[in-house]
């Protein structure tokens, strides 16, 4: 057998409805990610302005330990990218740079989780509806074909291009909505690692010229913090 007519046998026997169930499915599972990443988002957003006060005010009174429950008791990324800083305070600047610049890939990476598929799903649904109206098409031609004897198409030829256009509208809707939602929470995340740097930089600024000379105060004054609550934990 001709392997075209078996390929368009096959495809006629299956029809387009594996592929708008398949589609179906696809927007369920877009939907689901788009509501679990706004409901992570907004669980762990930060009040920037109000962060970056209660953290210069701490620091600016060499208040380490309250500078460091005021990062603990946020759960935005931009507090624990810089949390992650303040753990290597008394390894010096460098460390404090370098372990900020960690933490913020992997926050990235958290944040990140699950637009990969919001991307992919953008990029492919379209394609997958075309793939349901080429199914349609051809059984509209071949219904065509078969009423070519009457001279008149049949009310099947009509139903297998309207069941084609109904594949490509439907693709179309999945994708578009994964677009936006995907762009959004990129521009989201975009934000939070500007915002989580600027809060670095609230850190930075008082290990940092001008105020070399604050920084082994700062570092000391860590040291004796750390020993003390050591002490304070054995005993």
């Amino acid at each position: 057998m001709d392997i075209v007519r078996s390929l368009k046998l096959g495809l006629l026997s299956v029809g387009a409805s594996p592929v708008m169930w398949l589609m179906l499915g696809l927007s369920i599972a877009s939907v689901a990610v788009m509501l679990e990443r706004v409901f992570f988002f907004r669980r762990h957003r930060a009040d920037l302005p109000a962060l970056v006060h209660a953290l210069s005010e701490r620091m600016r009174a060499h208040d380490l330990e309250g500078a460091r429950k005021v990062l603990a008791q946020s759960k935005s990324a931009e507090a624990a990218v810089v949390s992650a800083g303040f753990a290597e305070l008394l390894r010096g600047t460098t460390a404090v740079r370098e372990a900020m610049a960690g933490a913020s890939l992997l926050q990235r990476a958290r944040l990140e989780r699950g637009l990969g598929f919001l991307g992919t799903l953008a990029s492919n649904t379209p394609f997958i509806g075309l793939f349901g109206t080429v199914i349609g098409i051809i059984m509209a031609f071949e219904h065509l074909s078969a009423s070519a004897a009457r001279g008149s198409a049949s009310q099947a030829v009509m139903a297998s291009i309207a069941e084609a256009l109904v594949a490509t509208a439907v693709g179309i809707g999945v994708a578009v909505p994964a677009v936006v939602a995907f762009n959004g929470f990129q521009g989201h995340i975009r934000r939070v690692m500007d915002q989580s740097a600027a809060l670095g930089h609230v850190l930075l600024t008082y290990l940092e010229e001008p105020g070399r000379r604050r920084a082994p105060s700062l570092l000391h004054e860590a040291t004796a913090a750390l020993a003390h609550r050591t002490a304070y934990e054995d005993a």
